[in-house]
């Protein structure tokens, strides 16, 4: 007879030693009761299985979570006491999780290929066979709730920017818009509609969006998903709430307008943008501050943006004070090119204009920080089939870059190197094979080893210097000789063998 399973009054039930040995089998009896005087010899051999069940139902996929979880607000990953996410599962939510971020973090890996870890996670603790179908799997994905993955995001974001360095007192934030496709279904293309250049059947899904970074450490503090309908500015509306009193905004001319210029300076917020094309760049006129320095008055436009509201479009003053700059962006060996900058630091004492110029070049960092998401970890082309999936995907590839970037702020203080010269990439790849050796620590000393380790590894992984180095927008490696998809793929025929001549074609001189 063994004691199991305690009872209400407290002397629990008993069961045959062959009932119990079934019963395990089935996995039926899990919690044990260890703490009574009887049958002191079976206690050994409960205790290991216990301790099983427990790792079992704790673990996760290649063990990310002993690296990362210092970044993770605790207990938002737990599983649910009732409601969705409540049920004891093999796929749970913080399983889950890990095992969408590793797909994250590698680019390529299916779902199938969770699945196999999962089925090898079962089969190294004896737990019983796990359906190799990755049906469950994807419904664990759509169960993952988007609020939860929005917090992350927004905590991972905060944990990284604890060490932010100011620049002259004020917080600078870096302002840009890209574009992602996605794949060819009808709810995609209801949402996201692709471009009018492209015949129906023969494009994919387009997603814009807008996202702002911390300049000192390259986060992610948030960002705004539209269409092709949504200019950047509409989008842009959005994220003004994250930006606090004693910010500096930093975009491109796209962003350069009296409304959002007016918008920020109410909000405490000063800005840093280069001059829109439409604007007079004729730095005779105004008052003088210094060389290519001047002081503008500008006037409110007549009408209102479509993308602002009335309520806050009464409130944009009258008339407002700029600081108009210029200054020559040289490269050897080629002409200088005048770059006409307008901000809402006014004061010629307090910011330079020299340090205005250097601080706005930094602003070309957000372009190598869309890089690293989109084209390093694979977002550039998302996979997911519906709306409602876009969207945790793209916040599982946010997390996953900001937890990213949360490591080498680490490695950066802990080891005295500049952030700007680490291996992004070379990050992604340390992390994934580190937390293989991490999770097989036998005690804390050495799973603390190896978190320095692994810092000191990112630390020495540094890009070379290599200033102003050409990146031609051109590639190198010419392309099959197939035609292009003119039709939908059920009414495209196949075209007769085809020269290379007829594809590419000679260009003109």
């Amino acid at each position: 007879m063994i004691l199991t399973r305690p009872s209400v009054a407290g002397f629990g039930c008993f069961l045959h030693a062959d009932d119990f040995t079934l019963a395990v089998k089935r996995k039926q009896v899990y919690i044990l009761v260890m703490h009574t005087p009887f049958f002191p010899h079976w206690r050994p051999r409960l205790a290991a299985l216990g301790r099983r069940v427990h790792v079992l139902r704790q673990q996760s996929l290649c063990h990310l979570e002993l690296l990362l979880a210092p970044f993770l607000p605790p207990g938002l990953l737990a599983q649910a006491e009732e409601g969705a996410n409540s049920r004891d599962r093999i796929y749970t939510l913080r399983r889950t999780f890990f095992g969408f971020l590793y797909q994250v973090l590698k680019p390529g890996t299916s779902c199938r290929e969770i699945v196999r870890q999962i089925q090898a996670l079962f089969a190294l603790h004896a737990a019983g066979p796990v359906d190799e179908n990755t049906s469950a799997y994807c419904q664990g994905r759509r169960r993952l709730p988007l609020d939860t993955l929005c917090r992350l995001q927004v905590e991972t974001a905060a944990a990284g920017e604890k060490s932010a360095e100011r620049w002259h007192g004020l917080r600078p934030k870096v302002i840009d818009g890209t574009s992602v496709s996605a794949p060819d279904t009808r709810k995609n293309q209801r949402a996201y509609p692709q471009s009018a250049s492209q015949k129906p059947g023969c494009g994919f899904p387009h997603l814009k969006l807008v996202g702002l970074f911390s300049l000192a450490t390259g986060v992610l503090l948030g960002y705004a998903k539209g269409n092709k309908h949504q200019h950047d500015l509409r989008l842009l509306r959005g994220l003004l709430d994250l930006l606090r009193p004693g910010d500096l905004a930093l975009a491109d001319r796209g962003f350069c307008s009296y409304v959002l210029l007016a918008l920020l300076l109410r909000g405490g917020v000063a800005s840093l943008f280069r001059l829109h094309q439409s604007r007079s760049k004729d730095l005779r006129k105004g008052q003088r501050l210094g060389k290519n320095d001047r002081l503008f008055t500008w006037r409110k436009p007549a009408r209102k943006p479509r993308w602002l509201p009335q309520s806050r479009w009464e409130k944009i003053p009258a008339q407002l004070t700029v600081r108009v700059l210029r200054y020559n962006l040289s490269c050897p060996g080629y002409r200088p090119e005048a770059v006409t900058l307008v901000t809402t630091l006014v004061d010629p004492q307090a910011y330079r204009a020299q340090d205005l110029a250097q601080l706005y070049t930094r602003r070309w960092k957000i372009e190598l920080w869309f890089r690293d998401i989109k084209t390093s970890m694979g977002m550039e082309v998302l996979h997911c089939k519906s709306p409602q999936m876009l969207h945790k995907e793209l916040e599982m590839f946010f997390i996953a870059y900001n937890l990213i970037r949360c490591l080498m702020v680490q490695a950066a203080v802990s080891n005295d190197v500049e952030l700007n010269r680490m291996s992004f990439k070379g990050t992604v790849d340390s992390v994934r094979q580190f937390s293989l050796a991490i999770a097989q620590a036998r005690s804390k000393r050495k799973h603390n080893q190896l978190i320095l380790e692994l810092l000191e590894v990112i630390a020495r992984d540094e890009v070379p210097e290599r200033p102003n180095r050409r990146e031609p927008r051109a590639i190198k490696r010419r392309r099959k000789f197939f035609p292009l998809l003119t039709k939908p793929r059920h009414s495209f025929k196949d075209p007769p063998r085809i020269r290379r001549a007829e594809i590419i074609k000679t260009p003109k001189k």
